[in-house]
């Protein structure tokens, strides 16, 4: 009786969801339909210089990315290990990162306005 209910709440939701997707506006904006994508304009020149720090902020939100794919199971890993084992490596990941995250910043690998001026 649950499933069957939950399987037509399911089926009325989406329905619902659709029926209102459908009665909206079509109104394109001119943003979300231009092809300008990641900052570089497609119609320029394809040899334009781009700065390295561009590149080093893409590489540090994919390690942060990893980051959380990496803690994900630590509940599990709670029920299946000692606590001080899984707190101790959770801790020592984060610190990793965080020292890495702070040695950038001292750097200066995260000056927005040097890696996005250079591209303007």
């Amino acid at each position: 009786m649950s499933l069957m209910f939950l399987i037509i709440m399911a089926l009325v939701t989406s329905i619902i969801l659709y029926a209102i997707n459908a009665m909206m506006p079509k109104k394109p904006d001119i943003n979300k339909i231009s092809p300008y994508e990641c900052g570089f304009d497609p119609l320029g020149n394809a040899r334009s210089p781009v700065s390295i720090q561009f590149f080093l902020v893409a590489i540090l939100f994919i390690l942060f990315d990893l980051e959380i794919i990496l803690l994900l199971p630590l509940p599990w890993s709670i029920n299946t290990n000692p606590t001080t084992t899984t707190t101790a490596t959770a801790t020592t990941l984060l610190i990793i990162l965080t020292l890495g995250l702070i040695y950038e910043w001292l750097q200066g690998g995260l000056e927005w306005t040097e890696c996005w001026g250079s591209l303007i």
